[in-house]
């Protein structure tokens, strides 16, 4: 808790990052964070449910092989933190649309810092449509994975994260 504290009092030039403890309003500059270290279970579990079994995932000779220095978490599963951001704190949030850069590999056992920012908000019929920079970084600030998301937020109230293990 007290690593997830620090990363929550970075330092974010023009944008306000909130506390786990104070629900607030989402405003235009606002991150989220969550950090998540993928496990040889995630990918194993990954790969039934996406029938993705490249052996870059399961075989390290494959993967050295192939230019990495260990088995790779699968890309797709690394950009679940995005949903899973945007849903802890938006309960019933609808996740419209997703780009994704590919910068970096993340190997089983590395943490993750899954970030999203709001960028643009808009109200629509009592709901309100968010446009979020989407990042991902490991070892402090090495971009893994870079790109844009829109979602349909019920409210602009932000929830305390629930845990979604």
């Amino acid at each position: 808790m007290m690593f997830i504290k620090s990363l929550l009092s970075r330092t974010v030039p023009y944008a306000r990052c909130f506390s786990w403890t104070a629900p607030s309003v989402l405003q235009t500059g606002d991150i989220l964070r969550q950090t998540r270290v993928f496990s040889n279970e995630d990918v194993i579990e990954y790969s039934k449910v996406s029938h993705d079994s490249n052996p870059l995932h399961f075989d390290a000779e494959s993967a050295r092989n192939a230019g990495f220095e260990d088995r790779v978490v699968h890309g797709m599963l690394v950009a679940a933190l995005f949903p899973r951001i945007i849903a802890s704190h938006f309960p019933g949030a609808v996740y419209v649309s997703q780009s994704l850069h590919f910068k970096s590999p993340v190997y089983i056992g590395e943490e993750v810092l899954g970030e999203v920012q709001a960028i643009g908000i808009r109200e629509n019929k009592k709901r309100y449509i968010a446009k979020f920079a989407t990042k991902c970084f490991k070892k402090g600030d090495l971009l893994i994975i870079d790109g844009e998301a829109m979602a349909i937020l019920p409210t602009l109230a932000v929830e305390k994260i629930h845990q979604m293990d």
